[in-house]
């Protein structure tokens, strides 16, 4: 019976830089495949609506390097997705572009890098959806329309596993995509190597985020999953840290809105009979998944669009009889705004956010009783005017310090502010896509590119 091993190094690539001497220690192991994961939408619309990458490219290169030179020491593959943080084209071509310079740092013998990308014309989307496609709404959203996409500043589809194998066929040595679903890197060579969708997919689910299985906590951290029939072995790399039924069972449910299920483009794995065993004192084996596909392809956009210039403020407040009447506070300091400005909404927003009561959980917080004796507010104001941002946030903010409340009867202590000074932000961005679109072909959306780098220089394949 077949088995094959993936090492797997970091859950997000470049975030913060990988830990090396556990990934070392994997490749010791001799592993078939070295796969990670690079981006998320876990950092907000920004970063793809601007185009920008949140991990520095000093990390990146740092990580892709550990990586790169062991895999052409090993001889084995290694895939790489949603390239620098988001998955955009301009993602895809920097890994690209950082590949062929590390080869020549370390003299590299020649290799192939197949690229694969995401990105999507609005333009594109548009024409699908005057040919009468639906861009079907996520988790309560409506579906797209024309208003959707004129406020989209840029989108990517999240491939599956098809364009990977793709590459990998075609001689790849290195793989490096454009927005990807995190199991679908792991899946990709296994469904090559002959595997079932479920068990290749299943082991995307556990290993997608590294050492985020194990148990202590430790980040960046490496795993090992040695998969054999339907069945997945997953053993931590890091002395200190073990794989076990609790650990990988938790991480199964890790960011789900169904705990059992994980979706890709073409169906989903249902993971509600999985097993887990403690086989070894690092190592859990998991098994028990079904996949389910599904009657038609539907893959996942993700699009951000530009609000405006954004402008902070930060206010602390210890004054207790502000702090029990804060939210009176907040409204009268909106009403003075609203006064001078209009509605909020359409052309300007205003956003409170309280550092010690409900700032990361809002509604969803399940203690807003809580009484703290502190609070630190960050106030922040969006206008596509940078200035009229700028003089919204101060009177947001400063009136913080003036508001009227009951039975206040001095005229300080009510509110500190960090300074003066209005802070200048990154732009703001929106979520406006959320959404799955149906496709005849999960190719259809994406397009490939083959490599060939030597002694550091990159040249597109055949050219």
């Amino acid at each position: 019976m077949t088995v094959k091993t993936i090492l797997c190094p970091t859950g997000h690539l470049a975030f913060t830089p990988l830990e090396k001497a556990s990934f070392l220690h994997g490749c010791t192991l001799r592993p078939d495949y070295i796969v990670a994961d690079a981006g998320s939408c876990d950092m907000g619309p920004r970063p793809l609506g601007a185009d920008q990458h949140v991990s520095l490219e000093a990390w990146q290169r740092h990580d892709l390097e550990v990586m790169l030179v062991e895999s052409r020491r090993l001889g084995v593959p290694m895939i790489v997705g949603s390239a620098s943080d988001t998955g955009t084209d301009r993602g895809v071509d920097q890994f690209v572009r950082l590949l062929g310079e590390i080869s020549a740092q370390h003299g590299l013998k020649p290799f192939r890098v197949g690229a694969i990308y995401a990105e999507q014309s609005i333009d594109s989307l548009k024409a699908r959806l005057a040919a009468g496609a639906r861009i079907e709404g996520l988790d309560g959203r409506p579906d797209a329309d024309l208003a959707t996409l004129d406020r989209t500043t840029r989108a990517v589809a999240v491939m599956n596993a098809d364009p990977i194998r793709a590459m990998l066929r075609a001689g790849a040595d290195v793989v490096v995509a454009g927005r990807s679903s995190d199991c679908a890197l792991f899946a990709a060579p296994l469904l090559e190597a002959g595997f079932s969708p479920g068990v290749s997919y299943y082991t995307g689910k556990l290993m997608e985020c590294a050492s985020f299985c194990a148990e202590p906590y430790m980040g960046k951290e490496s795993i090992l999953g040695r998969i054999e029939g339907e069945q997945v072995e997953v053993t931590a790399m890091h002395p200190g840290q073990r794989c076990t039924p609790a650990s990988i069972a938790s991480h199964a449910m890790y960011e789900r809105t169904n705990p059992f299920r994980e979706y890709v483009a073409g169906g989903y794995i249902d993971m509600t009979d999985c097993r887990y065993e403690q086989v070894a004192e690092k190592t859990t084996r998991a098994s028990g998944q079904v996949f389910v596909p599904s009657p038609t392809c539907k893959v996942k956009l993700e699009g951000a669009g530009l609000v405006g210039p954004r402008r902070l403020a930060v206010v602390g407040i210890r004054d207790p009889h502000t702090i029990a009447l804060i939210d009176k506070a907040i409204a009268w300091a909106k009403g003075k705004v609203v006064e001078r400005f209009g509605p909020m909404g359409a052309a300007y927003q205003v956003h409170y956010h309280l550092y010690g009561r409900s700032a990361v959980m809002k509604d969803l917080d399940a203690r807003p009783e809580m009484a703290p004796h502190e609070l630190g507010i960050v106030v922040e104001a969006v206008h596509m005017d940078g200035r009229k941002a700028e003089e919204i946030c101060a009177l947001a903010t400063r009136n913080l310090f003036y508001a009227r409340l009951p039975e206040t009867k001095g005229t300080a202590g009510a509110a500190a502010l960090m300074s003066d000074e209005i802070l200048v932000g990154e732009a703001g961005y929106e979520w406006t896509l959320n959404h799955t679109i149906e496709v005849k072909d999960p190719m259809e959306l994406f397009r490939t590119r083959m490599f060939a780098v030597d002694a550091g220089r990159v040249q597109e394949a055949g050219r």
